[in-house]
C-alpha cells in the first residue's frame, strides 16, 4: 500500500507544499522528486508535456519522497483515467463551474462502487496487486474554482461526494470577472471571490487549495488558511536562479 502523505497532512489540517511541472523534463521531476516537496504537480494543462514523457517522469518521481500529482489537460473520463492508470496519486482537474462538472470529474477518479473509473491499469502496477483496494482511499481529488460562475456554486461544487478539496486559480478567476491578471491581487472583489471559496471549503470540511506563484506567496497563503498549494514551478526556479545570477554580474561587464 501506498500513502498519500500529501493528503494524510492536509486532513490532519497541515499545509501541503508542492512545486509545479511544466518543462516537460522527467529528469527535472526526478530532482525535485527528491527536494523534500510534499508533491509534485505535472501539468498537463499548460506544461510542455506529451504522453512519453509524463510516463518517463512519473517513472522517473519514484526515485523521491515526492507525492506523484497531475493536472488534467480538461475535464475528460479518459484523460483523467490515463493519468490514473500511469500512477499518479493527486489530480487536479480545471475549468469546474457546476455541482455537474464536480461530479463528472469526481466519478471518472475512483473505481466502482464510489465511481465510474474503468477497471484496469498501466504503470500502476508499480504499486503492487493491492493497488485496487486502497487508490480511491489514497487518491486525492481537487477541482479547480477559477471562474465568477464557480464562486458563485463554490458550496455545491464542493459538496459533491469524491470531491477532497479545491485548487483555486487566480488568473483565469480575474479574466472572468473582467480584471487583468496584472492587476488581480490588487482588486478588492479579487481578494472577496477568494474569500468566498476559502469560506466554502470551510462549510463544506472539504481543503482549500491555491495556485501559489513562489515559496514566499505559499507561506502566505497557509497563514490564511490555504492547505493545498504550488509553490513556484520548474520554469520559475530555472529563471529566478538565471536572473540572480545575472545580478551578480552587474557592473562588471
Amino acid at each position: 500500500m501506498k500513502i498519500n502523505t500529501a493528503k494524510q497532512a492536509m486532513l490532519q489540517g497541515k499545509p501541503a507544499f508542492g512545486f509545479g511541472l511544466g518543462l516537460g523534463s522527467p529528469i527535472v521531476a526526478e530532482l525535485l522528486s527528491t527536494s523534500g516537496a510534499d508533491f509534485l504537480l505535472l501539468d498537463r494543462q499548460h506544461g510542455s508535456w506529451g504522453d512519453d514523457s509524463t510516463i518517463a517522469a512519473l517513472t522517473a518521481m519514484h526515485a523521491g519522497t515526492a507525492i506523484p500529482m497531475a493536472r488534467v489537460a480538461r475535464n475528460d473520463y479518459t484523460l483523467i483515467g490515463r493519468l490514473l492508470d500511469e500512477g499518479v496519486m493527486g489530480i487536479v482537474v480545471p475549468m469546474v463551474h457546476t455541482a455537474e462538472d464536480a461530479k463528472a470529474a469526481a466519478d471518472a477518479c475512483r473505481l466502482p462502487p464510489v465511481g465510474t473509473r474503468s477497471w484496469g491499469w498501466g504503470r500502476a502496477r508499480v504499486y503492487g496487486g493491492d493497488y485496487a483496494n486502497w487508490i480511491n482511499e489514497q487518491l486525492f481529488v481537487a477541482v479547480q474554482i477559477e471562474s465568477a460562475q464557480a464562486v458563485e456554486n463554490a458550496e455545491a461544487i464542493l459538496s459533491t461526494p469524491g470531491v477532497d478539496g479545491c485548487w483555486t486559480g487566480p488568473s483565469d478567476l480575474a479574466l472572468s470577472m473582467g480584471i487583468h491578471p496584472s492587476e488581480m491581487f490588487q482588486r478588492d472583489e479579487h481578494a472577496r471571490a477568494i474569500e468566498r471559496v476559502l469560506q466554502a471549503c470551510r462549510n463544506t470540511g472539504k481543503i482549500p487549495g491555491f495556485a501559489g506563484s513562489s515559496p514566499q506567496h505559499g507561506v502566505e497563503l497557509a497563514k490564511q488558511g490555504f492547505q493545498f498549494l504550488t509553490a513556484g514551478g520548474d520554469s520559475g526556479f530555472v529563471l529566478g536562479g538565471a536572473a540572480a545570477a545575472v545580478k551578480m554580474f552587474e557592473g562588471l561587464r
